[in-house]
């Protein structure tokens, strides 16, 4: 049983962690270099996150700069910062690249907000499976004649306050991420 309890708050920490890596990657007007985690440049051949080929910094509130390691894969990183869905057009001096990221209007605010609604929708609904896996191995079990129906109701109201704190802190995460999103 324990098993299947410590599986179950493992998958949901895993859930609740994807969640919190890709609203990360949604821009909120202010520079984070976890803006740049899902470009890979091509790189000898290899797709390779830009993050392995750079050292990313943030030298203003609304800047980010990207210094490679070597000097002429910066061809290769502002071309494949242009092929992404970032929206935002490098600045190439022949040693870094600096990215300017520009205020959001109101209208793309309330549109990256609904982004946020659905990526949290869509993490609660993987928690939720994570319970209906748990509960089914549950039952599987006291079927079996491993668990008794007592403990079978202990373990499912385990299983349901794992799923409840889980539900809540992917509302934390969400709220904190709009809040983020709508403060000018």
């Amino acid at each position: 049983m324990k098993d299947i309890l410590k599986n179950t708050e493992d998958r949901m920490k895993k859930a609740e962690e994807a969640l919190e890596r890709e609203l990360g990657s949604i821009r909120a007007g202010v520079a984070n270099a976890s803006l740049l985690d899902r470009i890979e440049v091509e790189y000898y051949g290899v797709p390779t996150p830009v993050n392995q080929l750079a050292s990313i910094g943030v030298p203003e509130a609304r800047m980010l700069t990207i210094t490679p390691y070597d000097k002429t894969s910066l061809g290769d990183i502002e071309r494949a910062i242009h092929q992404s869905d970032l929206g935002i057009s490098p600045t190439n001096d022949g040693t870094l690249i600096r990215l300017i990221i520009p205020a959001l209007t109101e209208e793309r605010r309330r549109e990256l907000a609904k982004l946020v609604g659905k990526d949290t929708e869509n993490a609660k609904i993987a928690v939720r499976n994570i319970r209906r896996d748990a509960m089914d191995a549950l039952k599987k079990a006291e079927k079996n004649s491993e668990i008794t129906e007592d403990e079978l109701r202990a373990n499912e109201k385990k299983v349901q306050d794992l799923t409840d704190n889980s539900t809540k802190r992917i509302d934390v995460i969400a709220t904190n991420k709009e809040k983020e999103l709508l403060d000018v």
